[in-house]
């Protein structure tokens, strides 16, 4: 490691000429380098939790980190924790990451980019000759898409405490394979203690996955909170019949009743609110043959707004057009919650932070609410967190297409530099709200 100084900056000062500052090449090539590790065809990632793909990222992490004579340290659910040093073990870290595995067919920059800026932070702060009051962590969670084991967030999941670590390490996937075989697979069953790591902010740079900042020129999207999220499944049941011999007066068809429900999911956003965002996204049909009307649909329904009364108008609306439904097609329908997840609201102090440290750069910045869930909000559950996005290509994400601009990824590395730089260089006294 390079020879190291007490750092000089505050909450209060912005950066000087003296002040690290992102390698621009090593990011990029960082980005590309990893981008190859279940790199697919159409330009995206199958990096799927625990997979081949995803321990060979995992290896590569690593490798880098010990080279630079990190502290590497791995959890029982295979959380990887990457600690730089500060002047003070004693006091609680600066955590920074997000995840590294992605989608079937996901794109690039999906949690690797909030995990490799996060690297670039440390290595930056290294060429500077810099030594941060706080150490500063670099996390990867563990199946945070929660593509091949359900639920997602699952590794900052254990950590929060919203799922247990044998519950965590039970999961499987869709060929019955268990979280912990995999872990023990890779090498990366972990006995590190991570419910005793105390952290005094947490800082997650992402993607926006939507089309905000691009269309509005904004660098930063300074992220003040996660919508509420609530995902249902709804059957409908009728009665599979021949094709060619039923009468449409004589049919119960399932179908075509779960299309009517699509409808009113669809126009949700008109009727509710226009910051609603309902989506159906997978649909099981019985027998699924040609020549059988379908006696059996289920859906999948994803609702998301910031205000959960919104919610609730949305969830009522949902339950009442399924019973309506139900009478005028002849079916049965039953809605099933599966899964509720309230508003995060991120730390005022930290999320000020991401603000002026972007003000402090000259980038332009806005604040926003996440439609996405991401591990910070498990992690603020337990310390102040918060996040910055940057723009992507046309909105693009959970896909081969997703893309970023070199200039985009550099400028948001470089506002998470400044502002974990001046949270690790906080007094040891202060104590975030």
């Amino acid at each position: 490691m390079a020879t190291i100084s007490a750092g000089s900056g505050t909450t209060d000062d912005a950066p000087g000429p003296s002040d690290p500052r992102i390698d621009p090449d090593r990011l990029l090539a960082t980005l590309s380098r990893f981008a190859t590790f279940g790199a697919t065809d159409g330009g995206g990632l199958n990096r799927l939790s625990l997979g081949d793909a995803d321990g060979q990222a995992r290896d590569e992490l690593c490798a880098i980190a010990r080279r630079r004579g990190y502290r590497v340290e791995v959890d029982p659910i295979g959380n990887i924790f990457i600690t730089r040093p500060g002047l003070d073990e004693t006091l609680p870290v600066v955590l920074v990451g997000s995840h590294l595995d992605s989608q079937p067919f996901g794109g690039r920059y999906d949690g690797a980019y909030g995990v490799l800026a996060g690297l670039e932070v440390l290595r930056s702060l290294d060429d500077a000759g810099v030594r941060t009051r706080r150490p500063v962590t670099l996390v990867d969670w563990t199946n945070e898409e929660g593509a091949r084991f359900s639920p997602g967030l699952l590794g900052s999941g254990v950590l929060a405490g919203t799922i247990s670590l044998a519950d965590a390490q039970a999961r499987t996937d869709a060929d019955g394979i268990t979280v912990g075989q995999e872990l023990d697979r890779l090498g990366y069953r972990g006995a590190f203690d991570s419910s005793s790591l105390a952290v005094h902010r947490s800082f997650e740079a992402h993607i926006e996955q939507g089309p905000v900042l691009e269309r509005t020129g904004t660098d930063i999207g300074v992220v003040t909170g996660v919508q509420a999220i609530r995902w249902f499944d709804v059957l409908v049941q009728g009665q599979d019949r021949h094709a060619g011999t039923t009468a449409h007066s004589d049919r119960q068809d399932a179908l075509v009743a779960a299309a009517r429900l699509i409808e009113v999911v669809d126009r949700m956003a008109g009727t509710v609110d226009e910051d609603l965002r309902a989506t159906v996204g997978e649909i099981w049909v019985q027998p699924n043959s040609r020549n059988v009307i379908p006696g059996r649909a289920v859906l999948s329904i994803d609702l998301r707004h910031p205000d959960p009364a919104r919610l609730d108008q949305a969830e009522e609306q949902l339950r009442r057009a399924a019973a309506e439904v139900a009478e005028q097609r002849g079916v049965r329908t039953e809605v099933h919650q599966v899964l509720e997840m309230p508003p995060t609201a991120f730390d005022a102090e930290t999320t000020d932070l991401i603000r002026r440290a972007a003000a402090s750069l000259g980038r332009s910045a806005m604040e926003m609410s996440s439609g996405a869930g991401h591990d910070s909000m498990n992690v603020a559950s337990r310390a102040p967190a918060s996040m910055l996005f940057i723009p992507c290509v046309d909105g693009l994400s959970h896909t081969q297409a997703e893309d970023i601009h070199d200039e985009w990824a550099v400028n948001g590395a470089s506002v998470l530099l400044t502002a974990v730089r001046w949270a690790a260089d906080e007094p040891a006294a202060h104590s975030p709200k």
